[in-house]
């Protein structure tokens, strides 16, 4: 039995509505393409491969990869490869990209550019979604790979992305908390402040779409009880959904502790983007992949519903 149904039941959700046209930016290694093909084998997309043709084949020949009938955009140089992708996906013919061997800064470079055409009002933002064995829901952490030190406007993108990709995988009414060391507002702690304005502005109506609360520390948005034992009365508390960290360094290590020592299971993908970008590591595992490709797979189609209405 697999140890990550959650992520299994959002990998059947996805194919349920259908693959959609993916842009797999610079496969020249044999995960970012094995990666790739697992996805489009899974039904979650069907992959537009841009890179140099030659030594997309070559991998593909080593490792024993069936390319199919995949198209190949043959481009030689990564930042290339980026600029092509980020065109087909202003232009429409890509309704995600996927980062494949290049560097996230080549890529990430190219999709923040003003001229890529892929920006929108919202700032761009990273959201992990965690499979954790023995927890009892699927945990989203924001931001962990993209905004290093965000301000209270960032913070206030990065909540607004995250709900959007609660409200695609099933979370009606996500349950956010505004994370720091204390739940007290401290001015020594640039965090508590920014969260409790953050929960100001949720109760004014600036952040829809969730319940909003904070500051509150790890424990205590985690556990019930933790809450409780402390005298802290929050709606989040042993209920939440989504843990909007004070900075990228607090994030990273939270998610990266949760994979290699929690067995947790991540998905990766950026918002704030035209379309959504699925950002996975050199260091991840076929399966993370695959859930990344779902849960674009899953934002895509509910932006096909958004455009539709």
């Amino acid at each position: 039995m697999t140890r990550h149904p959650r992520s299994q039941h959002l990998i059947a959700r996805a194919r349920a509505m259908g693959a959609i046209p993916t842009a797999v930016v610079y496969p020249c290694s044999r995960d970012a393409l094995a990666g790739a093909l697992q996805a489009h084998a899974a039904g979650l997309i069907t992959p537009v491969l841009i890179g140099p043709r030659t030594e997309i084949a070559a991998i593909a020949a080593i490792e024993k990869l069936d390319l199919g009938a995949c198209r190949i955009e043959d481009v030689a140089e990564p930042v290339a490869a980026a600029q092509c992708a980020a065109a087909m996906a202003a232009e429409g013919s890509a309704e995600a990209l996927m980062k494949g061997s290049l560097h996230t800064e080549e890529l990430m470079s190219v999709i923040v550019s003003r001229a890529a055409g892929l920006r929108t009002a919202r700032r761009i933002s990273h959201v992990f979604v965690m499979d954790i064995p023995d927890h009892d829901r699927l945990l989203l952490i924001t931001d962990a790979a993209v905004n290093i030190a965000p301000d209270l406007k960032i913070k206030a993108d990065i909540v607004r992305n995250a709900i959007d990709v609660a409200h695609a995988i099933g979370i009606a009414e996500p349950r956010i908390a505004l994370l720091s060391a204390v739940e007290t507002v401290n001015p020594g702690i640039p965090s508590t402040v920014d969260a409790a304005a953050l929960h100001e502005m949720a109760q004014r109506g600036e952040i829809t779409g969730g319940i909003v609360d904070g500051p509150l520390a790890f424990d205590n948005a985690i556990s019930g009880e933790a809450a409780r034992i402390k005298g802290i009365f929050s709606p989040v508390s042993g209920a939440v959904d989504i843990l909007v960290m004070p900075a990228l360094e607090a994030g990273n290590i939270l998610y990266k502790s949760l994979v290699y020592l929690g067995a947790a299971l991540a998905a990766g993908v950026v918002l704030g983007t035209r379309v959504p970008v699925i950002l996975t590591s050199r260091a991840d595992s076929p399966a993370s992949r695959i859930a990344s490709a779902a849960v674009a797979c899953l934002l895509a189609h509910q932006r096909r519903k958004g455009a539709a209405a």
